[in-house]
C-alpha cells in the first residue's frame, strides 16, 4: 500500500450491533431479515441526516463515521429512540435492539472509504459495554459535545479493552433525547412535552400562550382562545417575526409553566402570557411579554374597552409587542396585519366557537358543531369571508378523514369559491381555499366529476406563501399541494417547516401522515414506512396512519405484512372501501393513484 492509497482522519466513528441476532434468526429467521432491514434503514436514514456516512453493515452491525462527534451522538440517541418506540409493543424476546458505542479518534481511510485504526477498534469495544438499547461514548467524544447535546452522561470510569494498550474512560448515555421528532425539532418526552432545546430562528421568535380565562365561567373558555388566535395570526401575518403556532402553545393550556422551559421548548426568544375578563359589554385583556432565557420582563399593560372595541383592543397589544421588540418594523407591516374580520360581532363569536373543531384531533361531532357554527355566523353576515374559509377546511377535513358525502364537497368548494371571490389576502383564507379546491373533489372510474381543481389551488397558495410563509395552515396546505401535485421534495420542505412552526402540534400524526405520501412520491419507501409507523404511535387509533402503513408495506413488496395493518386500519374506518378512496383520491397522478388502489385491495380492502 502506498501513501496515495489511504489517509489520516480525524472522524467521529460510530459502531453497532445486534443483542442477540443469533438467538432472533434461529427463532425465525423471516421476521428477523425483515426487522433488520427495517433497523438499518432507521440507521441509514439518521446518519444522512446527521451528514455522516455509512462505512458498512455487514451482518448485524453497523459502523459510520461523521464530521462532527455532535451528529454521531444525536444520531445514535435518535435511533436508539425509535427502534424502541417501534418495537414498544412486542414480546421482549422478539425485539431486535442494538448496542452503540461512539469513539471520536484517527482512522485510516482507504480509497474504497473503508475505515482501519485504533478509532474504529475503541468504538467497537465501546459498543460491547454498552447496555441493551444504550449508547456508550468515549472521554473525547464526551468532551466535544458536553452542553450541545441534550442527554445525561454516566462515568462508567477506565476500561480495560481488548487491543487497546491504554485504558478508556467511558460515559453511558443515561438519559437519551425521546420523541419521534427529526433532529433539528424537538422530541417528546411521554408527557407531549419536548426534551430536547430548539435552536433559535434568526428573526426576533415568539411563543404566545393560552390566555387565563379570568370571567368565572368556564364557558368562556373559547373567548380567551379566540384572543390567543387572533394575536397569534397577527403577529405571524407581519412577516418579521417568527411566531409559533397555537396548536403549540396550547399544550400548556391548564398547567403552571417554567417560562424558561417553555423558551426552551418552543425554540423562542420570547414569550407572551395574559388574562381575559368579560363581563357583559365589558372586556379587560392583560399581557405580559418575557424574555425566555432570562425571565426578565420586557414589556407588561392592561387594556379596557367594551366588546365593540375587541379589534381595536387586539391591535394595541399587537402593536406594544412590535414596539418593545422590532420598534423599527415598517408601519406598514403591522398596517397589513390589521383585518377586521367581521362588523358582526355575533357572527365573530360564532366563529370563535367554531375553532375548536379546526384544532387537531377534533372529533366528528365538533366538526359537526363547527360547521354548524360557521352556517349560523354567515347567516348574520353573508360576506363573512374568514367563516366561509374555515368553512371549507371543516368540509376537507371531513373527506381527509374518511366520512365526508358529496354534500360535503360541494359545500366545500363553494365556501371556497366565495372567499376567493371576495381577493382577500388574507393568508388564512388563501390557505384554506386554496387547500380546497386542490385536493376536494369526486371521480368515477377515473374521470374527474367534480373538484380537484390544482391550477387555482396552487396560486391561492404561492400567494399566501408570498404573504405569510411563517402561518402553519400556509407551509401545511403548501406542502400538500405540492403533495397531491406529484413534487415530493419541495412538499417534504414545507412539513418540516410547519413541524418548526408548531413542534408540539396534536396534530403530528396528520403531518406525519403526509410527509409519508411525500416520500411514496420521492421513491423513499422506507422513510414512508418509518414516518407511518411513527403517526400510528402518535395516535394508534389514527386510521390514516394505519392507511399510509399499508401504503408503504406495498410499496415495498411486504404485502403479507400489510395485511392485519389493513385489517386494523376496517376496524378504524369499516366504510373504508377500494372504489371509495379512489373516488375522492386527490392525486394527480392517475399511476400513483391506480397503484395505491391496487395495493389496498392486495392487503384485503374491500373493493
Amino acid at each position: 500500500m502506498t501513501g496515495s492509497d489511504f489517509r489520516h482522519r480525524l472522524v467521529a466513528i460510530l459502531a453497532a450491533d445486534a443483542a442477540g441476532y443469533s438467538r432472533l434468526m434461529a427463532s425465525d429467521d423471516r421476521a428477523t431479515v425483515a426487522a433488520l432491514d427495517s433497523a438499518r434503514a432507521v440507521f441509514r436514514e439518521q446518519i444522512e441526516i446527521q451528514s455522516g456516512c455509512v462505512i458498512d453493515m455487514a451482518g448485524d452491525s453497523v459502523l459510520a463515521v461523521f464530521g462532527t462527534a455532535t451528529g454521531a451522538v444525536a444520531a445514535a440517541l435518535e435511533v436508539q429512540h425509535m427502534l424502541g418506540a417501534a418495537h414498544m409493543d412486542m414480546p421482549e424476546e422478539r425485539q431486535m435492539r442494538f448496542r452503540i458505542g461512539v469513539h471520536l479518534g484517527d482512522v485510516i481511510e482507504k480509497a474504497d472509504g473503508s475505515v482501519y485504526g485504533d478509532g474504529v477498534n475503541i468504538a467497537a469495544r465501546l459498543q460491547s459495554l454498552a447496555d441493551i438499547g444504550s449508547v456508550m461514548v468515549s472521554d473525547a467524544v464526551y468532551g466535544a459535545v458536553r452542553g450541545k447535546v441534550e442527554a445525561i452522561f454516566e462515568d462508567r470510569g477506565e476500561q480495560s479493552v481488548k487491543n487497546i494498550p491504554h485504558p478508556v474512560r467511558a460515559f453511558a448515555v443515561a438519559q437519551a433525547i425521546s420523541g419521534a421528532a427529526p433532529v433539528g425539532v424537538a422530541s417528546k418526552s411521554a408527557n407531549g412535552i419536548p426534551e430536547a432545546a430548539l435552536s433559535l430562528p434568526d428573526k426576533p421568535s415568539i411563543a404566545v400562550l393560552p390566555f387565563t380565562n379570568m370571567s368565572g365561567d368556564s364557558e368562556q373558555d373559547y373567548f380567551a382562545d379566540g384572543m390567543v388566535e387572533d394575536i397569534t395570526t397577527a403577529l405571524a401575518r407581519m412577516g418579521v417575526f417568527f411566531v409559533i403556532a397555537r396548536n403549540s402553545s396550547f399544550v400548556y393550556k391548564g398547567h403552571a409553566v417554567d417560562i424558561k422551559q417553555v423558551g426552551r421548548e418552543l425554540g423562542v426568544r420570547y414569550v407572551l402570557e395574559g388574562s381575559v375578563r368579560k363581563a357583559g359589554n365589558r372586556m379587560r385583556i392583560t399581557g405580559q411579554l418575557i424574555e425566555a432565557e432570562s425571565g426578565h420582563h420586557v414589556w407588561a399593560d392592561r387594556f379596557e374597552g367594551n366588546l365593540d372595541d375587541v379589534f381595536e383592543l387586539q391591535d394595541r397589544i399587537t402593536d406594544s409587542i412590535v414596539s418593545a421588540i422590532e420598534p423599527n418594523m415598517r408601519r406598514a407591516e403591522t398596517e397589513r396585519a390589521r383585518v377586521k374580520p367581521t362588523a358582526n360581532l355575533q357572527a365573530y363569536d360564532l366563529q370563535l366557537r367554531a375553532l375548536a373543531g379546526l384544532m387537531p384531533g377534533s372529533t366528528r361531532l365538533a366538526k359537526d358543531e363547527a360547521l354548524s357554527f360557521i352556517r349560523r355566523a354567515l347567516l348574520m353576515d353573508p360576506h363573512y369571508t374568514l367563516a366561509k374559509a374555515m368553512g371549507a377546511f371543516v368540509c376537507w377535513a371531513r373527506a381527509a378523514e374518511g366520512y365526508a358525502n358529496a354534500e360535503d364537497v360541494k359545500a366545500g368548494l363553494r365556501y371556497a369559491d366565495e372567499a376567493l371571490a371576495e381577493r382577500s389576502d388574507d393568508p388564512t383564507i388563501l390557505s384554506c381555499s386554496g387547500l380546497t379546491l386542490g385536493s376536494l373533489g369526486y371521480r368515477l372510474l377515473g374521470v374527474r366529476l367534480l373538484g380537484f381543481r390544482y391550477d387555482e389551488a396552487e396560486r391561492a397558495i404561492e400567494r399566501a406563501l408570498s404573504l405569510s410563509p411563517n402561518l402553519l395552515m400556509v407551509q401545511f396546505s403548501a406542502g400538500m399541494i405540492k403533495t397531491i401535485l406529484g413534487d415530493g421534495e419541495a412538499a417534504l420542505e414545507h412539513f418540516e417547516r410547519a413541524r418548526r412552526i408548531s413542534p408540539l402540534d396534536p396534530g403530528l400524526s396528520a403531518i406525519l401522515l403526509y410527509t409519508g405520501v411525500a416520500h411514496l412520491i420521492c421513491g423513499q419507501y422506507e422513510k414512508a414506512l418509518l414516518v407511518a409507523q411513527r403517526a400510528v404511535q402518535v395516535s394508534p387509533n389514527f386510521f390514516g396512519g394505519h392507511r399510509m402503513t399499508v401504503a408503504a408495506l406495498g410499496f415495498l413488496g411486504r404485502i403479507e405484512e400489510a395485511k392485519p395493518v389493513a385489517r386494523r386500519l376496517l376496524e378504524l374506518a369499516p366504510e373504508f372501501t377500494v372504489s371509495g378512496y379512489q373516488s375522492v383520491s386527490p392525486y394527480k397522478d392517475p399511476a400513483f393513484r391506480r397503484r395505491l388502489a391496487a395495493i389496498f385491495r392486495a392487503a384485503g380492502i374491500p373493493k
